[in-house]
């Protein structure tokens, strides 16, 4: 077993319905890292798949007028053909419908009821049916799931009981022991806290429907949906068959992604189970956040359902790949808009990397007889480009091993930002005018290029279509020497004499009417001349144009409530108080100047507002993560709180 061995996996999707954006970010957040493992030379298996058993898929197919079977077989097909258009590269796609995965959970529910730790009873309690969770009347959130806030059955029937609690403290002790088991941290402190409450066992069968995996000590049961589903990280491996080959070679080595609505089945029922069959843990669960469209989680009810197979045939799947990745901060929620779609096309894309390109080919065709030419003569300025380039494996590394897929990009986007800079300082159409320059205009066309091919290739798993074009344009497609991960640790790597072939931009700009909206820029022309016709029809209204934004300038503010958790004085600064704030699931520093107005024992609890969306800044040496709200008058100033019960996260309007 290699120290350089992967396993990446998704949650398998439940095929009651096609899927999202939001299963498309999971999904493409395993492959990148699945294509980057592979690129640095590691053994890599990457499954994803679906979750076919249930009530809520017999109910669905009966409805439809099909059996369980056929239902899902025309939805499965829908996944992988959205897989396919967002170039997903899994090595397997378990369905829980496969005998080989049926089998495995037999086999691994025998195991457990063999030793014990699996009973019969009678069990009463709340189903949610669409969760495909029981619930105890103290967990209920108004009579309620807790998780979807949906309505729930009261069952009773016979089942079968799995030992839990029995693994409780044993669980505790794990995780405590292994801090980078549950990712991010606010995640790990939110399981410990559950399972520290008490676990109770949990109900691992069903008599009420028939369209599962049934128990092969007793087949009037089925298993329950999760024992079931959560066996596909093992049973596609071939654990317990009579080719347990990928299972030796791949497990533990499993890195487990998911969305946080699913983390305590990742991260405490599937840990147990796996100490009750005396299998070694996952390496790792982590669990992201919502992609979230008008504030809120994606829900067919709510009619805000953004279909990527849309956006993939309007954009192409780099571009929403790259979004997708993006846009998405550790740990937390995402948002999605149209409007934010196109930008970080237009300004990441085409303005900066695209541009970067196709600036480089022009100038090289007209400058340099559209050959890539030999570096000459180098200078101070020369160092910043490669100081960048030479810091980069360690970052993106770093980063995308803490699943920081955004950090990733951003610091690859600073290579290119600097190359776009790099021209302007330059001025190679400047240098092209002095022949005695000549060498001088070589060097920077060199070390145009080879930033770009540098940035390509970290890229590459990103973005995995993009390369290809970029590699035809700067005449390197059958160069695969220097489209590797070990090339590009060393500046220096672009061969010279190769002749480009300069061609179209690879991320045209998209003009806003294009993609059915209106542009930032019309509609602040719009808002400038309702201005004008305000002060037409009121002469009295003052011309503070200058202070007047449009809703668009406003919509990019995001404004969260937050409730203060922690308060403190920062040291040897007589105005500064460093609070910790809950933001939703999430906890943030922020620094604040209210010092000499607030103590801070007076913050703690209280629901304040602050500006989600802002740049970071360090404040003496402490990374402040947000701003809060205050009006001031003189010497007076008075935070924004919120006079109602209004739960943390939510968005101010």
């Amino acid at each position: 077993m290699s120290d350089k061995t992967f396993y990446i996996t998704t949650p398998i999707y439940y095929p009651s319905d096609k899927l999202h954006i939001g299963h498309a970010l999971t999904t493409t957040m395993a492959d990148t890292l699945a294509r980057y493992k592979k690129m640095q030379g590691y053994d890599t298996f990457f499954l994803t798949g679906s979750d076919e058993h249930g009530q809520k898929i017999e109910r669905r197919a009966k409805e439809a007028g099909l059996m369980p079977k056929d239902f899902v077989d025309r939805i499965v097909a829908s996944f992988k053909q959205l897989w396919r258009a967002l170039d997903i590269n899994y090595s397997d796609f378990i369905r829980t419908s496969d005998e080989r995965h049926r089998k495995v959970v037999q086999a691994l529910f025998k195991k457990i009821y063999d030793q014990g730790d699996i009973y019969k009873s009678e069990y009463e309690g709340w189903y949610c049916t669409p969760c495909e969770t029981f619930w105890t009347e103290r967990q209920l959130k108004e009579g309620l799931c807790p998780d979807c806030g949906r309505p729930v059955e009261l069952l009773k029937e016979e089942s079968y009981f799995f030992k839990m609690s029995k693994y409780a403290d044993r669980l505790v002790d794990y995780i405590e022991s292994h801090p980078d088991f549950i990712q991010p941290a606010t995640r790990k402190n939110e399981m410990l806290q559950f399972i520290k409450q008490g676990l109770e066992d949990l109900c691992v069968s069903r008599t009420t429907f028939n369209w599962g995996i049934p128990v092969p000590i007793d087949e009037k049961h089925v298993i329950y949906v999760w024992f079931d589903a959560l066996t596909n990280y093992i049973s596609a491996l071939g654990y317990g068959t009579d080719d347990p080959s990928l299972f030796e070679k791949y497990w533990p080595h499993a890195v487990h992604l998911v969305g946080k609505d699913i983390m305590r089945f990742h991260t405490i029922i599937w840990p147990i189970i796996l100490m009750a069959a005396g299998i070694e843990l996952p390496k790792k669960v982590f669990g992201h956040g919502w992609l979230l469209v008008d504030g809120s989680k994606m829900s067919k009810s709510k009619g805000n359902v953004v279909d990527p197979l849309v956006l993939i045939d309007q954009y192409g799947s780099d571009a929403i790949r790259y979004f997708l990745l993006r846009e998405m901060p550790y740990g937390s929620d995402g948002y999605y808009s149209d409007e934010a779609l196109i930008l970080r096309i237009n300004t990441d894309l085409a303005n900066d990397y695209g541009n970067l390109l196709s600036r480089t080919t022009s100038m090289l065709n007209k400058f340099c007889q559209g050959i890539i030419p030999e570096p000459g003569q180098a200078e101070p300025i020369d160092e910043d480009l490669k100081v960048i380039a030479k810091g980069l494996p360690k970052q993106v590394d770093e980063a995308l091993n803490n699943f920081e897929f955004s950090a990733a990009l951003a610091a690859i986007w600073k290579l290119i930002n600097k190359a776009n800079k790099y021209i302007e300082e330059t001025a190679p159409w400047a240098l092209a005018k002095d022949p005695a320059k000549e060498k001088r205009l070589h060097t920077v066309m060199y070390n145009l290029v080879e930033a770009i091919r540098i940035s390509t290739v970290y890229i590459t798993p990103f973005m995995p279509n993009t390369p290809a074009k970029v590699w035809a344009q700067l005449g390197l497609s059958e160069q695969p020497e220097v489209q590797t991960w070990e090339s590009i640790l060393e500046w220096g790597g672009t061969p010279t004499g190769i002749k480009i072939n300069r061609g179209e931009p690879i991320f045209p700009r998209i003009e806003v009417k294009e993609a059915g909206s209106e542009s930032p820029a019309a509609g602040k022309v719009k808002e400038e001349k309702k201005v004008e016709e305000t002060k037409k029809e009121h002469p009295q209204v003052k011309d503070d144009n200058a202070n007047v934004i449009s809703i668009d300038d406003f919509a990019k503010v995001e404004l969260r409530v937050a409730e203060v958790i922690e308060a403190k004085k920062v040291e040897k600064a007589d105005k500064l108080l460093e609070l910790k704030v809950r933001i939703g699931e999430e906890e943030r520093t922020i620094v604040a100047g209210i010092a000499l107005h607030y103590a801070p024992e007076e913050l703690v609890g209280k629901k304040i507002v602050v500006v989600y969306n802002l740049k970071p800044a360090k404040l003496r040496g402490i990374t402040s993560q947000g701003m809060l709200l205050a009006a001031s008058l003189g010497d007076k100033l008075s935070i924004l709180t919120v006079d109602k019960d209004v739960p943390s996260g939510a968005k101010v309007k």
